[in-house]
């Protein structure tokens, strides 16, 4: 718990709820009657309504994106780096919003959420989500907020999917947006990362296809499997090298098949349990058939440069050089098809150890950045600080 709260930071956040009761349908072709989507906001909206920046969450993300939620916090919200006075996303310049997404756990309605019409939890037939799906509803939030435009849309990984299709579906809507530390459509290293993740759940005797809830079981050592591999693969070998190396966890080898005896192995233990223990895993399969779906050049013949015609923002990419989930490689193909449909962009790789991860990580060249970025959005706010 934070003893006392930093001069830098937004301080006690409380979370707030968005009730829809009007039909939204799903690019799957499944409509949802009504939903709630959870959010926090963090800093004031001018008086033009003209400052308001959307944080667009990753795979495992939720809506506290910064500050705490008492005095008793471990831990401030998961971009708390980011986002506060004199920070990148600076609170004495933006109102930001943040949310958990339609299908996550974290508040929004999900499978876990009950189902009006049954009275049950949704479970696995909560219908499956994209990331239209995702903007469409966040769009409907800035509605009810009464934000008609942003100045900037902002995500890192599945957040920056997002944040892209937000310049493409609502262009008129977003006058910024940054996209960090993720691609235009997963590579097919990756949609298999993330069907073997879904395996391991699926293959959970306590899994039910799903139905969990209704068998008071819960698949935790799958989505624990699932997230150990996942990890994996958020990390570079050289920052599992230097934070682990091969330490053991006692003086000397067990020689037991079954013991964990490297502190690398204790680690993705300690990550996998506590992930089993926070998040729905109907909802990981959601997310991470969100991320396998996105391609916005997939209704254009492949051609990216033809997706991001309608866009009218200025954009900033952000890759990392040891991000071999989502390499610098994937960005510079959404850069270059910027640069082919004569968009505004700047482009930054950012030489980091920290892997896919390094997007939540202040590094100095990073922080240079986006500060720098950010700094110019602020500037096109009318009467901006």
């Amino acid at each position: 718990m934070p003893e006392v709260i930093p001069p830098d930071s937004v301080g006690i956040v409380t979370p707030q709820v968005a009730q829809f009761d009007i039909p939204l349908t799903l690019e799957c072709g499944k409509q949802l009657n009504s939903f709630q989507l959870m959010y926090e906001t963090y800093g004031e909206l001018n008086a033009d309504r003209s400052n308001a920046v959307l944080i667009c969450h990753a795979l495992s993300g939720h809506h506290h994106a910064a500050g705490y939620h008492s005095m008793e916090d471990s831990k401030p919200g998961w971009w708390d780096s980011c986002i506060g006075p004199g920070k990148p996303i600076d609170t004495n310049k933006f109102f930001v919003v943040s949310l958990n997404n339609l299908g996550g756990c974290a508040g929004s309605t999900g499978p876990a959420s009950i189902n009006p019409e049954t009275g049950n939890a949704y479970g696995p037939d909560f219908p499956v989500v994209t990331v239209q799906d995702w903007v469409r509803s966040q769009a409907m939030l800035a509605d009810r907020l009464n934000i008609p435009h942003w100045a900037a849309v902002i995500g890192g990984s599945l957040g920056g999917m997002q944040a892209l299709q937000w310049s493409i579906e609502y262009p008129e809507r977003v006058h910024n947006a940054a996209v960090i530390a993720s691609t235009p459509r997963l590579s097919a290293q990756n949609i298999a990362f993330n069907e073997v993740a879904r395996k391991a759940i699926t293959s959970d005797p306590n899994f039910h296809e799903g139905r969990y809830g209704e068998h008071t079981t819960y698949p935790d050592k799958g989505l624990m499997l699932a997230r150990m591999v996942g990890h994996i693969t958020y990390l570079s070998n050289a920052s599992m090298g230097e934070k682990f190396g091969r330490d053991l966890r006692a003086q000397t080898l067990k020689f037991g098949l079954l013991d964990v005896q490297f502190e690398v192995e204790s680690y993705l233990h300690y990550q996998g349990e506590r992930f089993s223990k926070n998040f729905d895993a109907n909802t990981y399969l959601l997310m991470t058939r969100a991320l396998d779906y996105f391609d916005p050049a997939r209704a254009h013949e492949g051609d990216l440069s033809k997706a991001l015609e309608p866009a009218k923002c200025k954009y900033l990419v952000v890759s990392f050089t040891t991000d071999w989930r989502f390499p610098p490689d994937r960005s510079e193909e959404l850069v270059n098809a910027m640069v082919e449909a004569k968009k505004s962009v700047s482009y930054a790789e950012v030489d980091s150890p920290h892997g896919h991860d390094a997007f939540l990580i202040p590094t100095q060249r990073y922080m240079d950045v986006f500060h720098g970025f950010m700094g110019r959005v602020a500037k096109e706010i009318p009467h901006a600080r």
